[in-house]
């Protein structure tokens, strides 16, 4: 299993054409650095498809997640990142409104 510190999220879209060169090179425009055992988390304008890449201390990791029905929960601004939990990141992952997470993953009314 991947070591996860920190899981960041990139609010401005990304081509999802992008390889892992390219997604590598917009963490870090986008957030100064690819640091160890960090996940950088991206989505498509649709936010249909969200593509993780992830620094394990070696090496990077690019991963793809796309959803046949709905979207993923993305923030509307057009600039900007978000900090995220573990628990935010596997709700996000399933398509659930990670932003009313809370601990122990109990979701509340915002």
């Amino acid at each position: 299993m991947i070591r996860l510190d920190a899981v960041w999220m990139a609010i401005e879209p990304l081509d999802m054409r992008a390889g892992t060169e390219a997604a590598l090179a917009r963490v870090v425009h986008v957030f100064g650095a690819a640091r160890p055992h960090h996940a950088y988390l991206f989505a498509n304008r649709r936010a249909n498809r969200m593509k993780v890449l992830v620094h394990d201390g070696i090496g990077v990791w690019l991963a793809a997640r796309r959803l046949h029905q709905g979207r993923f929960v993305w923030p509307k601004d057009c600039s900007g990142t978000l900090n995220l939990t573990r628990a935010q990141l596997d709700a996000l992952v399933l398509g659930l409104p990670w932003q009313r997470m809370g601990d122990a993953g109990v979701i509340a009314v915002l």
